[in-house]
């Protein structure tokens, strides 16, 4: 399948081929997002961005810091519990000097454009729903009014989740992504302040509202955080988890991009506010997959790792989305036509037991592909044994997947900026539900550590068997291999998400 060229392909709807038009449900009266206040200062042109690693807990070291000052950098910021310093520098050799000093562990440039990113081009344009397709959405006695069209939630049983429990207002589930429109009718009433951030620039920007998109940036992270908590108000469509809290966490430039240090000052804000869940439907910019031979990738490797370990440490199942490129991330080569992605990509093959795609490959992780409406992997969802941890839906093209009505559309419907509803698809509406269900688990079992909350989702998990052949459209050609037996393989993990269960075991 061809990749696509798009800067994430989590926030891509569906790959290169297959047509879609974002729909777009526009309801009277919706308060429109506030306008973005922008984190971070106007660089140098020529300055890159830095992480420099060195021994968790302890801070730079003077030496270190007369070090990075001697080789042109200037410290933006330090997340000393896990001995992560973000560095600006305009000198091309930063990195190779700063390696050679005792203390530093490793160090290497976050992009391969000067600051600012350049810009990139999404996918797909809205396409508002009509009249007549407004008024067909008609909800059964309990559902909100676009409830009809999600037929993602009775393929978890979130439906009947929701009978037993909407979650706890203890549990909070952060929004790693493009930025949460908290203004938004189906989102204000659940949404957590104080667990959000703009990280974009490395460093926490709190100012009101920082944490919400541009009026000209993706859709993406509001999508997401209604797909998790919009809350079952009578307006709109419902969450996974309607009855938890759901905070933004903005990490993407205005461009689009995801950029480690903006990565590492997620996973560490929400360790550091209580967050119980982070969903992540992205992959860490420039580089899709990032080999640890390469001596700036492999900083940008260890820099995430450290961080996303701390935050489950102190108690936050992070959960990420798979990929959209029909890739098996455990073959053994995989050609990446796609990094580095912020200036020229080129043809590379790498081995993706080396080369990590992150958040998702790494370790702790919970790595969700997407299924489509008939409970079948999404013909663009990443796979593979061993890395695929679960299943959920995440919506297909309508004409492979086609719902059972009242359903209409094969993709993923929730909340878009402005007070608006729309469908996308993607393993980055998979990743969600996961995280949904998660917060269920964790309402429910509100003392249980990360580790417990992820064996339970496994536990609890449908069991689903390799679908074999895998030949979506009919036309006798093998898309996918699935490796594995019913109760772990490379397509569903240990199988698809259940929410009935989260709230009954």
């Amino acid at each position: 399948m061809t990749a696509l060229t798009q800067r994430s392909r989590r926030l891509a709807a569906i790959p290169l081929g297959m047509a879609l038009a974002t729909a777009v449900v526009v309801i009277p009266g919706a308060t429109a997002s506030a306008a973005e206040v922008t984190a971070g200062a106007a660089a140098d042109a020529t300055q890159l961005s830095y992480v420099v690693n060195v021994r968790p807990g302890h801070g730079p070291s003077a030496k270190v810091k007369e070090a990075i000052t001697e080789a042109g950098g200037t410290i933006v910021t330090s997340y000393d519990r896990i001995g992560v310093i973000v560095v600006h520098s305009a000198n091309a050799d930063f990195a190779p000097a700063i390696r050679r000093v005792r203390g530093v562990e490793s160090a290497g440039a976050t992009r391969t454009a000067p600051l600012p990113a350049q810009s990139t081009t999404d996918v797909g344009t809205p396409k508002v729903l009509t009249a007549e397709e407004i008024a067909a959405a008609d909800a059964a006695p309990g559902q909100d009014p676009l409830e009809s069209l999600q037929w993602d939630l009775p393929a978890i049983k979130a439906d009947k989740a929701h009978e037993v429990s909407l979650g706890s207002p203890d549990v909070t589930v952060a929004v790693i992504d493009t930025g949460v429109d908290d203004t938004h009718p189906d989102i204000a009433p659940n949404f957590d302040r104080k667990a959000s951030v703009n990280c974009v620039s490395g460093k926490p920007d709190t100012t009101d509202g920082a944490w919400r998109p541009g009026p000209t940036e993706s859709p993406h992270g509001t999508h997401v955080a209604g797909e998790i908590a919009a809350a079952k108000n009578g307006v709109g469509v419902t969450g996974v988890a309607p009855g938890v809290k759901v905070s933004g966490i903005k990490v993407s430039t205005t461009a689009g991009f995801f950029y480690t240090e903006a990565v590492v000052c997620g996973f560490m804000w929400a360790a550091e506010h209580g967050v119980d869940v982070t969903n992540n439907s992205y992959y860490t910019d420039p580089w899709y997959f990032n080999c640890k031979n390469d001596p700036d990738q492999k900083a940008l490797v260890e820099a995430i790792t450290r961080a996303s370990r701390y935050a489950e440490k102190k108690g936050t199942v992070n959960v990420a989305a798979a990929g959209n490129e029909n890739y098996d991330l455990a073959a053994d080569e995989i050609t990446d036509p796609t990094s580095p992605n912020d200036t020229t990509p080129s043809d590379r093959v790498i081995d993706p037991s080396t080369c990590l795609d992150i958040p998702t490959q790494l370790p702790g992780v919970v790595t969700v592909a997407a299924t489509g409406a008939k409970g079948v992997k999404s013909s663009f969802s990443n796979h593979g044994l061993g890395v695929i941890d679960i299943a959920a839906p995440g919506g297909d093209s309508t004409r492979l997947q086609t719902p059972a009505p009242p359903a209409t559309s094969g993709l993923i419907l929730g909340p878009l900026p402005g007070g608006r509803w729309g469908y996308m698809a993607g393993t980055s509406m998979a990743s969600p539900h996961v995280a949904g269900v998660a917060a269920l688990i964790k309402s429910t079992h509100p003392y249980a550590p990360a580790p417990l909350v992820k064996a339970l989702l496994y536990a609890q998990a449908d069991a689903t068997p390799c679908t074999d052949p895998y030949d979506l459209d009919g036309d006798g050609k093998v898309d996918a291999v699935c490796e594995g037996p019913k109760n772990y393989n490379g397509f569903y993990g240990f199988g698809t998400a259940d929410a009935l269960d989260a709230v009954t075991k």
